[in-house]
């Protein structure tokens, strides 16, 4: 669909043979408190995040207060709440959200928000929001897609839940509005996901496919699928994050602790520095080991004249003398010269 293999956030490429970009969601881990919100931010720069995402909507801009068999939850993390009654819980306040991207500037770490209709959009946009993000459950809300694609802003996109269809129809209506700069998330929209439900090998199924930069918004337990999703070629990954599961809020449970995030970030850079770039021959580290590899040495005395036998000499470590793979072609042949058992084989010493 695309071969824009790199978009640009805030100045920074994003995207194949780049470093992968962490996001930090705050989401409602805040617990109903801004300095709480405001300590995630210094919290998320210090793990090492390059972002800090937030997410903005209300009660009423998500759903409407009504309490049939519709909107209850009835299984999961948050069963037995009512879909208004867990957006009140959760929301994060739209007065806070200025002062939000204040503290974010000040501490010199990104801030991001997923708008969830028109109104949040046209917020954020008062705000210099300078990209944005999509949900995995916004996915098929095409017109609020074009509508944010008609910004002009970069967008990052989950894709939980998305038929390759639905994918399809996604990604067409944001480069309808003439908006290229985009990049998907493969997501497990359950909370938490299980591991054998994540299937990272997508991500190389989604890179191919689409030719556009491919991340993982993971809402395992852990890091281990972070990591392992840049391993195979993620460009961006998203978790949340938080300063204490002891304060209980509705994400909680399946958000990283400070410490936690912080080994996150090292496992993706490590990874990073692991993948390197495709190579052959030695390395500069190996540059040292590589006299340890075979070759020709004279393995008992050799008289000037003498032939050379499977006896005399013989493919052994170090890696002086000629490559092994001339061995059959010097069998037999007479030396110019006497050798000392111990010497590596040259082909100057042969007549």
């Amino acid at each position: 669909m695309s071969d824009s293999k790199v978009i640009e956030i805030n100045g920074r490429k994003v995207g194949e043979g780049y470093p992968a970009y962490i996001i930090a969601e705050m989401s409602a881990n805040h617990a109903g408190s801004i300095e709480r919100a405001k300590e995630m931010i210094h919290v998320a720069k210090e793990a090492g995040a390059d972002c800090i995402k937030i997410q903005t909507y209300t009660p009423d801009t998500m759903t409407i207060d009504c309490h049939n068999e519709y909107f209850g939850i009835t299984a999961g993390t948050w069963e037995g709440e009512n879909l208004y009654g867990l957006y009140q819980k959760a929301y994060t306040p739209w007065e806070w959200q200025e002062e939000l991207r204040d503290e974010a500037k000040k501490v010199g770490i990104d801030f991001l928000s997923t708008p969830f209709d028109k109104t949040s959009v046209d917020f954020l946009e008062e705000l210099e929001m300078p990209f944005y993000k999509i949900a995995s459950f916004e996915l098929v809300d095409i017109p609020l897609l074009e509508y944010i694609a008609s910004k002009g802003k970069p967008i990052i996109m989950s894709t939980g839940m998305g038929s390759l269809e639905e994918i399809e129809e996604a990604i067409a209506a944001i480069y309808g509005q003439g908006n290229h700069q985009l990049a998907i998330m493969k997501c497990s929209s359950a909370y938490p996901a299980k591991p054998e439900e994540m299937n990272l090998s997508t991500i190389v199924d989604m890179k191919q496919r689409f030719g556009i930069p491919v991340g993982l918004s993971d809402h395992s337990l852990g890091y281990f699928s972070s990591a392992t999703a840049v391993a195979m070629g993620a460009s961006i990954i998203e978790k949340h994050f938080c300063v204490s599961r002891a304060i209980e809020n509705p994400d909680s449970t399946f958000s990283l602790e400070p410490q936690e995030f912080k080994e996150l970030v090292m496992q993706v850079r490590e990874v990073e520095k692991a993948k390197g770039a495709v190579t052959y021959g030695v390395s500069n580290q190996e540059q040292s080991n590589a006299c340890f590899r075979r070759s020709l040495f004279v393995v008992k005395d050799i008289a000037e004249g003498e032939e050379l036998t499977p006896e005399n000499i013989r493919s052994i470590r170090p890696a002086y003398g000629l490559k092994p793979k001339y061995y059959k072609e010097v069998l037999g042949k007479k030396t110019n010269k006497a050798l000392k058992r111990g010497t590596p084989l040259r082909m100057e010493d042969l007549e």
